[in-house]
């Protein structure tokens, strides 16, 4: 006689991971013994301290709150919803619970015995690393942090893994070399002026006899053990590791392993005495075998063309979507992609300096605005930014501006080419409108704060969110010291970007159903961007700027910091950080499926339990709309 509550449970269980990695039969086998559990909201199911269950637990309804308490301050680390693991330490360690799992709403919950799964998963490793991937980005103490800092370096493999392994490694097909009579000094010029961290010494025909790292330098030179003028023989390694042409990445990554080396030379038949035609380093490794944000960071640093950082921001493409499948924490993702594209905009910067005829006339800053001025820019959006330069006498500003707008559209340019398009408001620094001196921005931002209207409230909406991505640092602080003068002489200018806030009301209509486009290309689609996260992005926007506070541009971090200036709203503002970031993931999802920017989604093709997670995210928005409506008396300016 089939079970059809243990069906059912199955039918669950197998839309989520780590469960989605398992075959039916030992999903049924765990579904049987599973137990079902009705929570009340505050209802607690584990406590700080307390000894492990025999289970951990999968969220099938509602909603659940992990805390971290100590005495009465309690600090919500995590809310997890439909389809969430958490209380996985049994799992993963013997100890007892970190923190506190209490119902956060009505909730259904699943308690998954942990002996039955741990039989049933025996030598599934990709569920074992799923599951320590969950412990280590959820877990409070100081040790599992470090696992996560582990883990989240690198790169999380994929099925394909196997098959890069088996390609064949891409060395440097130039190597530096120098001979065996240079001295260390001259070989250390040599490898500064080429910006590399070894040298090889090749004898009269050409043939590696040994090799010098920086560590070589460090250890035996730094250290006074042998002159900066000795000869490189006297300090060299040899003799050098050797490996063929064509030798694949697994090869190379075994005899780096074997022999502790960084480096191996490629010589022609592939051994000491042929000539050597390239080296392999143990980056080159890193580089091919996959995203590990490290080394992208460190390709984009010596990328010097655009098509090389094209290459690198769509390796972080591939590392967003890996994260995304494995549910990492949403909160580091943004912070790893963020970098990177940072790291990109800033390798562009310098790469259309050394375009440029001469040196810039003055010191700059380039300004990133919208989500990457927020940190938020997740997939390939179109661009936002500005520059601001120093002041000059009138009669040289013209020609000032020019040269910055002619850096400007270089950087555009390449930024265009590596997959960000062009602003269609033409918001870019290679606008005239958006390239200015420091007190021409002063007065820009004077003019929109004192003297609002629509066009200023949207052009500020934008400009606020600004971060200074290269250039001069006191630049931009003396602006931004300029603007927080101007917002306290005037509440005129809150009230206009409170109504700006408010403006797009909950994302559901009278009977809870979505409310969709009604016209257009998009008719029947959900606006995920324009209906739920702008709304969070305003407000925190906002009320961020009426309390003064400074560096602090990302949404959901806006909404942290609120909940500690104002502890009786803290559990509205934790709430509204929480639903912009799982939004975030949501819509990062969709673009990622869809191959756009995840801002338009079709209903239709959503699961029920998407709805409901999607639902529950728009709790918050009309609460904080209120707060906008009551704190910035917007009753009659609506």
């Amino acid at each position: 006689m089939k079970n059809s509550i243990a069906e059912r449970v199955v039918d669950f269980l197998g839309g989520y991971p780590p469960f989605n990695m398992l075959s039916n039969k030992t999903l049924l086998q765990i579904a049987t013994e599973t137990t079902i559990t009705y929570l009340e909201k505050g209802d607690t199911i584990f406590k700080k301290d307390d000894v492990c269950h025999e289970h951990f637990y999968m969220v099938r309804n509602g909603a659940i709150n992990l805390y971290y308490s100590n005495g009465d301050v309690k600090d919500i680390m995590n809310i997890h919803d439909t389809g969430d693991v958490f209380g996985l330490r049994p799992l993963i360690t013997n100890e007892p619970y970190k923190l506190t799992a209490t119902a956060n709403e009505e909730s259904i919950v699943y308690a998954i015995p942990i002996a039955v799964f741990q039989s049933a998963t025996d030598y599934n490793t990709q569920v074992h690393k799923y599951l320590i991937t969950a412990f280590a980005s959820n877990a409070y103490d100081p040790y599992s942090a470090e696992v996560a800092g582990e883990i989240f370096v690198d790169y999380l493999p994929n099925r394909s893994q196997d098959m890069v392994n088996f390609q064949t490694a891409n060395y440097t097909k130039s190597p530096i070399t120098c001979c065996i009579k240079t001295s260390l000094k001259d070989a250390a010029k040599k490898m500064s002026n080429h910006k590399i961290g070894c040298i090889v010494v090749v004898d009269d025909e050409k043939k590696p006899v040994g090799i010098i790292t920086n560590s070589d330098i460090k250890n035996k030179i730094a250290t006074g053990l042998f002159p900066i003028e000795t000869p490189v023989t006297n300090i060299m390694s040899s003799p050098v590791m050797t490996g063929k042409k064509g030798l694949t990445i697994a090869d190379g990554q075994l005899q780096m392993i074997k022999h502790s080396i960084g480096h191996l030379c490629i010589t022609k038949d592939g051994t000491i005495n042929s000539k050597l035609i390239g080296v392999l380093t143990h980056h080159d490794v890193l580089v091919t075998l996959g995203n590990n944000p490290t080394v992208i960071l460190k390709e984009i640093k010596r990328a010097k063309r655009t098509k090389k950082l094209r290459t690198a921001r769509l390796k972080a493409n591939a590392l967003l979507k890996n994260y995304i499948e494995q549910n990492i924490p949403i909160s580091h993702i943004i912070n790893v992609i963020s970098q990177i594209n940072d790291a990109v905009t800033i390798r562009v910067v310098e790469l259309a300096l050394k375009k440029m005829p001469t040196a810039p006339p003055v010191t700059f800053s380039w300004l990133a605005l919208g989500s990457q001025g927020r940190s938020e820019q997740l997939l390939f959006t179109d661009q936002d930014n500005a520059l601001v330069f120093e002041d000059v006498p009138k009669e040289q500003y013209e020609g000032t501006q020019a040269y910055f707008l002619e850096l400007a559209k270089l950087i555009t340019k390449s930024l265009n080419k590596i997959g960000f398009e062009y602003c269609e408001a033409d918001m870019m620094a290679s606008n005239p409108e958006w390239c200015k001196s420091l007190s021409a921005w002063k007065t820009q931002f004077k003019d929109w704060i004192l003297k609002p209207d629509e066009k200023a409230v949207l052009l500020s909406s934008i400009f606020f969110d600004y971060n200074r991505v290269y250039g001069s640092e006191e630049l931009v602080d003396d602006l931004t010291d300029t603007i927080y003068a101007t917002l306290e002489k005037t509440d005129l200018f809150y009230k206009f970007l409170g109504r700006d806030a408010v403006k797009s009301p909950s994302p559901l209509g009278f009977f809870k159903q979505f409310l969709v486009e009604q016209n257009g290309d998009q008719k029947e689609l959900f606006n995920i961007k324009n209906r739920a996260l702008m709304p969070l992005i305003d407000a925190a926007r906002l009320l961020i700027l009426s309390k003064q506070m400074r560096g602090v541009n990302n949404t959901y971090e806006r909404f942290e910091k609120l909940a500690e200036l104002e502890p009786n709203n803290k559990e509205l503002y934790e709430s509204c950080s929480y639903a912009f970031k799982a939004l975030s993931k949501f819509k990062t999802r969709q673009g990622l499926l869809r191959n756009n920017s995840g801002k338009f989604i079709d209903l239709e093709t959503l699961t029920k339990e998407e709805k409901l997670k999607l639902r529950r995210c728009f709790k918050p928005i009309q609460k904080i709309q209120e707060i906008l409506k009551i704190r910035f008396d917007l009753k009659n300016f609506i």
